[in-house]
């Protein structure tokens, strides 16, 4: 039961970081139909971007709790900038081209910041300080749960709720809504669909950079290729809740990140990109608009 119960967790762990970034993916093709896929290394640069602020800080005397709050605050608006001229330069000329042009400006964007990194830090792993901190209440369920799982799932699990009552009761999020509905009858009714599409890409980079410091803080470790295996994961977890749908995307996180932990778990951990994946077949082949998909019926 114990073991069950850490394999529960490891899950819901991997789950919640993957339905930080899917949540981008998800948000982006719906309301602008186009799978962002540079949007993995936004959430690699937000690691490296708070591993940086972290040896500064630690230089000038700064320690614990204060550092991953500072640390991940200044990734996250570096990473929303980066979202956002990403968006402006590759995406918004492309955006009435043919539906081809942006997904290569996508591909190629990912590719640039991947090397764009790797020149400017290392192809090396590079050690990241474990800045979340243990809490005393968390000993009598340390086996099962650490402060590090447990910070994890709160703070995506916070995340997602501001995410929701944003797009569900605010004038950005009806906006938003409206833009994904309709974009030209948005525009007609005043809706600026221009800057809707921009704060869509700038919250999507700062879940994905929220991600990022936290997996660094947690694993210990990052390097510039980090971001194209959780892209692959994430977009994966949003395909199978139903690409552009939100609480979608975080059911398909969560059924990922278990199917993957309890095939490391059960069976090998060399096959577990394997389980995941063959999920996904087997889900889109039985429900191809995805578990919480719906079907779109083609107008002729």
């Amino acid at each position: 039961m114990q073991y069950f119960l850490e394999l529960s967790c490891s899950g819901l762990v991997r789950g919640s970081i993957y339905a930080l970034i899917a949540l981008g993916y998800t948000m982006v093709y719906g309301i602008i139909q186009l799978i962002n896929f540079a949007h993995g290394e936004i959430y690699m640069i937000g690691a490296f971007i708070a591993l940086i602020v972290a040896g500064v800080l630690t230089i000038y005397g700064f320690s614990g709790v204060s550092i991953l709050i500072l640390a991940g605050l200044i990734a996250t608006i570096y990473a929303a900038a980066y979202g956002y001229t990403l968006e402006k330069i590759a995406y918004r000329p492309l955006r009435n081209a043919p539906r081809l042009s942006p997904l290569i400006s996508a591909i190629g964007m990912s590719l640039f910041l991947q090397n764009y990194v790797l020149l400017a830090q290392t192809p090396d792993f590079l050690s990241f300080p474990s800045l979340i901190p243990d809490f005393g209440f968390m000993e009598p369920v340390a086996h099962i749960m650490g402060s590090a799982e447990l910070v994890i799932l709160v703070t995506s699990a916070v995340a997602m709720v501001a995410l929701t009552v944003l797009i569900k009761y605010t004038r950005i999020g009806k906006a938003m809504r409206a833009t994904q509905q309709d974009m030209t009858m948005a525009r007609l009714v005043g809706v600026n669909v221009d800057n809707v599409i921009s704060v869509t890409f700038v919250l999507g980079s700062v879940l994905a950079a929220i991600g990022g410091v936290l997996v660094g803080s947690y694993i210990g470790q990052i390097n510039f290729y980090i971001g194209f295996m959780a892209g692959v994961k994430a977009f994966t977890a949003a395909v199978l809740g139903g690409i552009g749908n939100i609480p979608g995307a975080v059911l398909g996180a969560m059924v990922l990140g278990l199917a993957e932990s309890f095939a490391a778990g059960y069976i090998s951990s060399a096959y577990e990109d394997v389980f995941a994946f063959g999920v996904l077949v087997l889900i889109l082949i039985l429900r191809p608009s995805g578990l919480l998909g719906k079907a779109v019926k083609q107008k002729v």
